[in-house]
């Protein structure tokens, strides 16, 4: 007999899954977990955080387990103020330019 799991989407509500349907995910840093499942309505990627019951009633019903390390890009520091909205709207603009490659090779020269 197939296992269904019952889950919820954001859009969908809740939706019907069978175990090959499912991942849960346990980082290798902090040990946080987290289930993903493709929304068979609306075929969206969900990701919901497991608490460590949910992960053993989901393993033992035989989802599969993976184990995934961070980008090493998040532990590096990351100097200077964060980018805003406007620095995006700037970036945008200097992209319409047709010299916008010579404009940022100046700058990364300096």
């Amino acid at each position: 007999m197939a296992t269904v799991i019952k889950a919820s989407c954001q859009d969908c509500g809740d939706v019907e899954l069978g175990v090959s349907d499912l991942r849960v995910r346990i980082c290798s840093v902090d040990e946080l977990s987290t289930y993903v499942f493709r929304c068979p309505t609306c075929r969206m990627s969900v990701v919901k955080p497991a608490e460590p019951r949910v992960v053993d009633l989901l393993v033992a019903s035989g989802v599969r387990l993976e184990h995934w390390d961070p980008p090493a890009e998040l532990f590096e520091p990351h100097p200077g103020a964060p980018i805003t909205h406007d620095d995006l709207i700037d970036f945008h603009r200097l992209l319409e330019r047709p010299d916008w490659f010579e404009l940022l090779a100046v700058d990364d020269a300096r």
